[in-house]
């Protein structure tokens, strides 16, 4: 029921936002030398993160109670608001505190989306590559050559076209990986087919897949956390600031600061574009708004209009179980961070409080 009633918000949410223009405009375009000119990017190994006031940035003072009030109300324990890389708003709710070493559930994807560019930058793998040249044959039921026609490219795009109407969607036993459809011919929200690309780029590298993402990624942008064994899932969880660490390396296309870590610019805009025409509103592993169309999670129909009719058409985002959110909006210079329990939704994609969340943020910023 609480799904159903989910669903029904994102309707009405919809509906209700598609007079805004839904141009399908690409996002964070990458055919300029990436550069970190007026970012702020906090130090590595320090606590250290410079803030801005409201009013320094030019925002409706008025407007930050009302927005605090709601993510309090809406079960949030942890929220960050930054403005070309400094703190605006740090807020830590309902028993969470800067220390607080939360799930990131879904919004992990991102993670594991970047660790493949990186992977392929290094020559590693390829998107065009079979998954098969790494997990090996038989990691599902398939037979070989319907195997073979799996690449890397339909896992980060939910496009294997394995069946998802199994006991247990997170299920990577391959008794739980059979045929639906053809690759590449139907999108939907596959954990399972997601979840392969860490034991994908563990083949590829020669490493387990945490030591390739700590080394390449984690540490050197100064983030905590780790990965958890959840059952079939594999969840990160880090503390909120770690996940703004994130957020900024991607508003900065890929370079911490002067240090480029997804160098492989082509792939950057591969990943924050639409990847397919299945279902526009995704990339590799990131929700994209300004499309005229989304399908969600969980289900096989397409909704018209916008993602999230309220934000802004450029906003690219992690979008997690129990409402975890990163939002990143590159023509604002902002990221923003939402970490917590379940806030009224039970969409793993959008939500109606994505849309009111957006609706409080646009009182701030305007």
């Amino acid at each position: 029921m609480k799904t159903q009633i989910g669903i029904l918000f994102t309707l009405l949410f919809v509906l209700n936002g598609c007079s805004k223009d839904s141009s399908d405009n690409p996002t964070l375009p990458t055919d300029q030398t990436p550069e970190s000119t007026g970012l702020y990017f906090p130090p590595i190994g320090s606590d250290t993160w410079e803030t801005t006031s409201i009013s320094e940035a030019g925002w409706n003072t008025a407007a930050e109670q009302p927005l605090l009030d709601f993510l309090a109300e809406k079960n949030t324990k942890a929220f960050l608001l930054l403005k070309d890389g400094k703190i605006v708003i740090e807020a830590y709710l309902n028993d969470g505190d800067m220390a607080s070493n939360l799930p990131w559930y879904s919004v992990g994807k991102t993670l594991s989306a970047f660790t493949v560019g990186v992977a392929q930058q290094e020559g590693f793998l390829s998107l065009s590559d079979s998954s098969s040249d790494y997990l090996g044959q038989g990691w599902s039921s398939l037979n070989n050559t319907e195997e073979a026609k799996i690449t890397l490219k339909h896992h980060i795009t939910m496009t294997t076209g394995l069946d998802y109407n199994v006991a247990n969607e997170n299920c990577t036993d391959a008794e739980c990986l059979d045929f639906l459809n053809e690759p590449g011919s139907f999108w939907y929200y596959h954990n399972a087919a997601y979840t392969l690309n860490h034991a994908i780029v563990a083949g590829a590298v020669g490493m387990d897949y945490d030591s390739y993402f700590n080394s390449k990624l984690k540490n050197t942008i100064g983030m905590d956390g780790a990965w958890v064994q959840l059952g079939y899932a594999r969840v990160f969880y880090s503390t909120a600031r770690s996940m703004a660490r994130f957020g900024l390396l991607n508003l900065n296309k890929g370079t911490w600061e002067d240090q480029p870590i997804l160098t492989e610019a082509s792939f950057f805009t591969e990943m924050t574009t639409s990847s397919q025409d299945l279902n526009k509103a995704y990339g590799y592993l990131w929700w994209l708004n300004g499309k005229d169309s989304f399908k969600a999670p969980g289900l096989e129909l397409t909704f018209p209009g916008m993602l999230i009719p309220n934000a802004p058409n450029d906003l690219i985002a992690g979008l997690g179980k129990n409402d975890q959110k990163l939002h990143i909006v590159p023509s604002e210079g902002l990221v923003l961070v939402r970490m917590g329990d379940d806030a009224g939704e039970s969409l793993l994609g959008p939500s109606s409080f994505d849309n009111e969340l957006w609706e409080k943020i646009n009182a701030l910023i305007n």
